[in-house]
């Protein structure tokens, strides 16, 4: 037979348990992110130079897995039609600013957001962790959900980092500044390693992926380093989009 004791023992238990109050919220993105990616971080180019420090000719789609259509398309690109029409920003969507080169300025923009200012351009992206609504209209730097990664880079064909951004809802761009196009239908997924050379300096690593049916035959791959500039805010030095 069961004690009295024990009975009363168990029935005070979930009294106990509850006396110790509501759990507290969550923490938040900001509080438990795994690296620090806020600071200046300077694009250094290590590959595709011919094609990112200057305006490669119109038709110009090597290295880029452009479909017929891509490819069609790519060789009506005209610099000055985009001015007439007010698009000088074609080329610095969220699927392009990354391999225009300049600095980045990463800051929280609050707990759930990071923010990156991109000299090139003069624009803005959002990087929001949680299930943000998508926006009802496209834009350049489209809708940006962010969510922390515990690993590293993986093995593989699989990419991976400290941070994982997809982004859709972008407005038709161009992946290159001479008019190699991407559309509406483009999802972006973005992975932002952190790491450290030998010297101690900080570099972020993003490998890019575009996947696009519309315009592109195979996801392309990019990778694209940067290092931190202990104190850029002198040589911060942002300029307009250029369509040439």
């Amino acid at each position: 037979m069961i004690s009295k004791l024990l009975v009363a023992a168990i029935l005070l238990l979930p009294a106990q348990r509850g006396q110790r109050g509501p759990a507290g919220p969550p923490p938040t993105p900001k509080a438990v992110a795994p690296v620090d990616l806020t600071g200046y971080w300077v694009s250094v180019v290590t590959e595709d130079w011919r094609w990112r420090m200057v305006t490669p000719p119109k038709g110009d789609v090597n290295s880029i897995p452009v479909n017929p259509e891509g490819r069609r398309v790519a060789g009506t690109w005209d610099p000055a039609a985009d001015e007439a029409a007010g698009n000088p920003c074609k080329a610095y969507g969220a699927a392009g600013i990354i391999r225009i080169p300049g600095q980045l300025h990463i800051t929280w923009a609050d707990d759930n957001t990071l923010k990156v200012d991109t000299e090139a351009g003069t624009q803005t992206r959002m990087f929001r962790f949680g299930n943000a609504p998508p926006p009802a209209e496209a834009s350049w730097q489209g809708h940006s959900v962010a969510q922390w990664e515990r690993a590293g880079l993986r093995g593989g064909n699989t990419p991976g980092g400290n941070l994982k951004v997809v982004t859709t809802r972008m407005k038709p761009g161009y992946l290159r500044k001479n008019g190699v196009p991407y559309s509406e239908n483009a999802v972006l997924t973005e992975y932002y390693h952190r790491m450290i050379e030998p010297g101690g300096t900080p570099w972020i690593v993003v490998i890019t992926t575009v996947e696009d049916p519309t315009y592109l035959a195979q996801p392309y791959v990019v990778t694209t380093q940067f290092k931190k500039v202990p104190d850029a805010s002198a040589a911060w030095t942002p300029t307009p989009c250029s369509s040439r």
